[in-house]
């Protein structure tokens, strides 16, 4: 079997303005050193209010509260043309306001490392009983005894054992514990990142679960793959983000590991998935990813420079449910998979040729065959103000320029290729989260409405930033319509059939022989 059944999606964003205002890498380390007290100071006045975030363009299409085509249809810029009917909840998932996620990251908390207040605590759980996905464990453990204190223990615990306050409306409402003395891969600012991370890995698993509607004891496998590391300091990234969001969505079938690939991540993850689907050793198998508090204002200090909203306000999260081919739901192609080899090198053109070209020439395919090519879909209102420019637009350019060099296209028709075939960007700057991935959900929803037939999803990371190899990397894989018949699966063969078959050959032997 070369391709595999993408059965259902989940996609999900946490609004997270004061978490990030104290624990984004850019705000954190400035407060720390003292040196930009014009930006700490000017940053709460450039925020967006829970509503504001909610009715924003990119962030209800990142949720399927608008379908791609009523996101492409919105009036530019988002910040100034709010959607005013917007809904906490889309098709795919919801914007989950902060305080709820606080209390979702102290249910997601094994170790008593998160200590809440205990009035918020108790109106936390009250809230979260209301939302649909959440399970009656997940509320019942948001007011653990062991877990609720009062504000004094809290404050005690910051100022004098290493904690950081955890705060919503201006107010310290509880805090993170340091989990070791002297192991700063335990301090307590990196579990909460980690934490955090289940936590938003968990919340779209959950939501992955209304949306299939597949019984959670029946998913055998998942793979997380967002780019934080979870360990001690003598394994700093020893794992395992998988098995600990399946244990608390309630996977008790499922076993699970992680992927690492900083933005190629989640394309690599999918293809990891899809092979096991394809080889028969696991039936359901779940990629997902968490976000990341460190990027939450990452490219704040030139937001505030330029008078702009500093938009970089949530964490985001995916789901991803991969099953054998049916026939009936969009498939992913496994027959012809791009990827950025050692020998490709590091220049654009090279890049693009290995993960487009390359794998449609394979099968025979041209650009023209492929609606969509969903490569970084970073929002360009936060890209632009920093100085990294509208970074879908870069991307289809470069590709629409290959297609010219192979001949795929006319060079007057470059301007129509990119405006039909590239995707506007509606995801948040929260490193593999932009990388394709999200994309899958309109593509499926685009097949599945007879609006698109095939896209490519890419992959690309930055894999210089851990001083291990100037290399990039990358990957990409197609979607397509099951209908299109492209590799289709090999029909099962059954013992009787293998009989049968000798039977007829035996005889033709036979009758030869006579």
């Amino acid at each position: 079997m070369s391709r595999v059944g993408i059965k259902g999606y989940a996609y999900c964003l946490n609004h997270m303005p004061e978490t990030g205002m104290y624990y984004g890498t850019t705000p954190y380390h400035a407060r720390r050193e003292g040196k930009e007290k014009e930006f700490i100071e000017n940053l709460p006045k450039h925020i967006q209010t829970y509503e504001q975030a909610m009715q924003y363009a990119p962030n209800q299409a990142y949720i399927g509260g608008l379908t791609y085509e009523e996101f492409e249809a919105a009036a530019t810029p988002w910040t100034e043309n709010l959607i005013k009917d917007a809904s906490r909840y889309g098709k795919f998932g919801e914007i989950m306001p902060e305080d709820e996620f606080i209390g979702l990251m102290s249910a997601c908390d094994e170790f008593e490392l998160i200590w809440l207040e205990e009035g918020f605590a108790k109106a936390i759980s009250e809230k979260l009983a209301k939302n649909p996905v959440m399970t009656e464990n997940i509320v019942k453990r948001v007011v653990r005894p062991k877990n609720m204190k009062d504000l004094a223990t809290i404050e005690t615990e910051v100022n004098e054992r290493e904690g950081e306050f955890l705060r919503f409306g201006g107010k310290v409402v509880g805090c993170v514990r340091s989990g070791h003395a002297i192991d700063d891969c335990l301090f307590a600012h990196v579990l909460m990142e980690n934490l955090a991370n289940k936590a938003s890995g968990t919340l779209s698993l959950l939501h992955l679960i209304k949306n299939t509607g597949i019984d959670p004891a029946d998913i055998d496998f998942v793979i997380e793959c967002s780019e934080e590391g979870a360990g001690d300091m003598n394994q700093r990234a020893g794992g395992n983000f998988a098995k600990a969001e399946a244990e608390m969505a309630g996977l008790v079938n499922a076993s699970g590991c992680d992927i690492r690939c900083f933005c190629a991540g989640p394309v690599n993850a999918m293809i990891a998935a899809a092979s096991q689907v394809a080889a028969g050793a696991r039936k359901n198998c779940v990629v997902v990813a968490g976000g990341s508090v460190p990027k939450l204002f990452m490219n704040g200090r030139d937001h505030v420079k330029k008078g702009v909203l500093a938009l970089e306000d949530c964490m985001a999260s995916f789901a991803v449910l991969l099953t054998p081919d049916d026939g009936q739901n969009p498939v992913m192609r496994l027959d012809t998979l791009g990827k950025h080899t050692v020998g490709c090198g590091a220049a654009p053109q090279a890049v693009t040729n290995a993960l487009t070209y390359e794998p449609l020439e394979a099968v025979g395919l041209t650009f023209a065959d492929v609606d969509r090519f969903a490569a970084e879909l970073h929002i360009p209102e936060i890209t632009l103000p920093a100085g990294a420019g509208n970074v879908p637009e870069a991307s289809i350019k470069m590709i629409a320029a290959l297609a010219v060099m192979k001949k795929a296209i006319e060079r007057g028709e470059m301007n129509d290729f990119i405006k039909a075939r590239g995707p506007i960007g509606f995801a948040h700057t929260q490193g593999h989260i932009p990388s394709g991935v999200p994309f899958v959900g309109f593509a499926c929803e685009g097949i599945r409405a007879g609006t698109m037939k095939r896209v490519l999803i890419i992959g690309k990371g930055s894999l210089f930033l851990a001083r291990l190899t100037n290399l990039a990397d990358g990957a990409s894989f197609l979607i397509e319509d099951p209908a299109l018949g492209g590799a289709a699966p090999t029909a099962a063969v059954s013992k009787e059939d293998v009989k049968s078959l000798i039977l007829e050959a035996l005889s033709e032997i036979a009758d030869k022989l006579n």
